[in-house]
C-alpha cells in the first residue's frame, strides 16, 4: 500500500514537473516565435559617427518590424576589439552577423571565422572586397563610393564656373569609402574642370573638430585663397564651415556626404553648399533583409547590393528634411 502511494506521489510530482517545464518552455517558445528564432549580431564601427547611428536605427527598425533580435556592439574604432566582438557573436551562436568594418584590410580574419562557423556574414556601408571577388557565404550592401565624389565635383565645379582652388578633407585612409570618394572628386575635376586646382588633401578621421583644425591650418597656409572644400562626410564639412565662420569667410563652397540632419539645416541656412545623400535605411535594411533571407533558407539573387547616392542642393533639400 505504501509503495502504491509513493508511486502515485512520484507520478504527480513528475507530472507537475513536466507541466512546469512545459509552461516555461512554452514561454520560451512564444519568445522564439515572436522573434522567429532569428538573432543577428551587428558589429558597428563607432557610434560617435552620426551616420553610424542612422544605420543602427534603420537596422533596429527592420528587426522590430520582422520580429528579429538585433544585438549591436560598438568597436569604438578599435580593429582588434571589433574582431573580438565578431568572435563573441560566433560563440553566442547568432544566426547571422552584420559588420561595418573599421579597416578593410582587417576583414580576412572576420570572414574566415564566420565561414568556419557557417554563419552568414553581411558587410554594410564599407566594402572590404572592392574588386568584386566576394567570398562564399559573404555579402555586401552599400553604395559605389566613387560616385559620391563625382557628384560633389560636378556640382561644385559648376558653382565655381570651372575655376578656383580647392582642398579635400578625407576620412580615414584605411577606409575604402574615403579613398574612393577622394578619387571621385579628383577624377571628375580632371575630366570636367581641369582649371580647378586641388591645393591639398588631408585626413580628418571623419571628425568635425579635427576638420576644423585642418581647415584653420589651410587658411593660414594658403592665405584664405580657397574657393571650395570637398569633405568625405558631413561632420567634416560642418567643421570646415565652423572654421570659415570663425575667420569671417562666407564665399567658400563646402560640400559633404551623408545628408545628416545638421548638414541639411546648414544647406537651408546657406552655410553649406550641398551634400550627397547616403541612404542609411537602404543600406542597413538591405543588409538585414539579406541576412534574414539567408537564415530562412531562401536564395539571395546577388551577393552585392548597391544603393544609389543622391545629390542634395538648396533646390531639393526640403525633400530630405
Amino acid at each position: 500500500m505504501k509503495k502504491r502511494i509513493l508511486s502515485l506521489l512520484m507520478v504527480i510530482i513528475v507530472t507537475f514537473a513536466i507541466i512546469g517545464c512545459g509552461g516555461e518552455s512554452s514561454g520560451n517558445s512564444s519568445d522564439t516565435t515572436e522573434k522567429e528564432g532569428i538573432t543577428i549580431g551587428y558589429a558597428c564601427k563607432d557610434v560617435n559617427d552620426t551616420f553610424q547611428t542612422y544605420l543602427i536605427e534603420a537596422a533596429q527598425e527592420y528587426a522590430d518590424n520582422n520580429e528579429i533580435t538585433l544585438n549591436v556592439v560598438d568597436a569604438q574604432n578599435d580593429v582588434v576589439k571589433q574582431q573580438d566582438q565578431v568572435k563573441d557573436f560566433i560563440t553566442q551562436g547568432v544566426d547571422a552577423i552584420l559588420v561595418l568594418i573599421i579597416d578593410t584590410s582587417s576583414a580576412a580574419p572576420i570572414t574566415a571565422a564566420a565561414q568556419e562557423a557557417g554563419i552568414p556574414l553581411v558587410y554594410v556601408n564599407t566594402n572590404p572586397y572592392p574588386d568584386g571577388d566576394v567570398p562564399e557565404g559573404v555579402y555586401y550592401v552599400g553604395s559605389i563610393e566613387k560616385e559620391a565624389g563625382e557628384l560633389q565635383a560636378e556640382y561644385i565645379g559648376e558653382l565655381l564656373g570651372g575655376e578656383g582652388n580647392a582642398c579635400v578633407l578625407q576620412g580615414s585612409l584605411v577606409h575604402e569609402g574615403a579613398v574612393q570618394r577622394t578619387e571621385g572628386v579628383e577624377d571628375k575635376l580632371s575630366e570636367l574642370y581641369p582649371d580647378i586646382e586641388i591645393l591639398a588633401k588631408q585626413p580628418a578621421d571623419w571628425q568635425k573638430d579635427e576638420a576644423m583644425n585642418v581647415m584653420e591650418n589651410w587658411l593660414t597656409t594658403y592665405n584664405n585663397d580657397i574657393q571650395a572644400v570637398f569633405a568625405n562626410n558631413d561632420e567634416m564639412a560642418l567643421g570646415v564651415v565652423n572654421a570659415l565662420q570663425a575667420n569671417g569667410l562666407t564665399d567658400t563652397k563646402v560640400i559633404g556626404i551623408d545628408g545628416t540632419t545638421a548638414a541639411l539645416e546648414a544647406i537651408k541656412e546657406g552655410t553649406l553648399a550641398g551634400s550627397v545623400y547616403q541612404d542609411a535605411t537602404g543600406q542597413a535594411q538591405g543588409a538585414m533583409e539579406i541576412a534574414k533571407t539567408v537564415v530562412t533558407g531562401e536564395t539571395v539573387a546577388e551577393q552585392v547590393k548597391w544603393v544609389p547616392f543622391i545629390l542634395i542642393t538648396p533646390e531639393n533639400v526640403d525633400e530630405f528634411m
